[in-house]
């Protein structure tokens, strides 16, 4: 399989971004049990059982919606997007995740799985693509902000996690602009 996009890091070999497989379980679902466990990128407090993951996983993969990021052979991160709302109205717009393993921050990798996200949806014909972030979660906002989305607001005090409340911030990409073009 060609892989969608390469990227040298830091004059190492490349980071490889690449469709999700089912194989791919065991170290996406590290990551996000990690970000669950240890993060406020996801609000939920549960881990995900092996057999939650896998149809999460199936239905992004169903959909051609799930990326790996691979560096010597590992999975060093992973993206989907989905649904952004379960009413027909909602079905050209969708929402990202974006996850980078423990350490592998800071590399581009980030970068890399937004860009095939991106790319993905387009191909799609989906019109905006949705980032919900946890409000203080600069990076995350700096990100996506490099990739073209703006800041469509921020909800106050809307999850609760680790006892204390949290921020919602929106960004939103229209996809069917060129980049830069915006007629919001």
């Amino acid at each position: 399989m060609n892989p969608i996009y390469e990227t040298e890091e830091s004059g190492r070999q490349a980071v490889t971004v690449r469709p999700a497989r089912a194989t791919d379980l065991p170290p996406v679902l590290a990551i996000r049990n990690h970000a669950i466990e240890h993060g406020t990128a996801l609000w939920t407090d549960t881990p995900q059982t092996r057999e939650e993951g896998a149809a999460w996983l199936g239905d992004h993969l169903e959909r051609g919606s799930a990326f790996v990021a691979e560096h010597a052979g590992a999975v060093v991160g992973f993206a989907v997007y989905g649904p952004w709302k379960a009413y027909s109205g909602f079905r050209h717009t969708v929402e990202n995740s974006v996850y980078v393993a423990e350490g592998r921050h800071g590399l581009g990798i980030g970068s890399a799985l937004l860009s095939a996200l991106i790319a993905s949806a387009r191909a799609a014909d989906l019109h905006v693509m949705i980032a919900g972030i946890e409000a203080g979660n600069a990076a995350s906002i700096r990100l996506h902000e490099r990739h073209g989305f703006e800041h469509a607001g921020t909800v106050r005090e809307v999850g609760r996690k680790f006892d204390r409340w949290l921020d919602l911030t929106l960004m939103r990409l229209p996809l069917d602009e060129p980049p830069g073009v915006s007629n919001s």
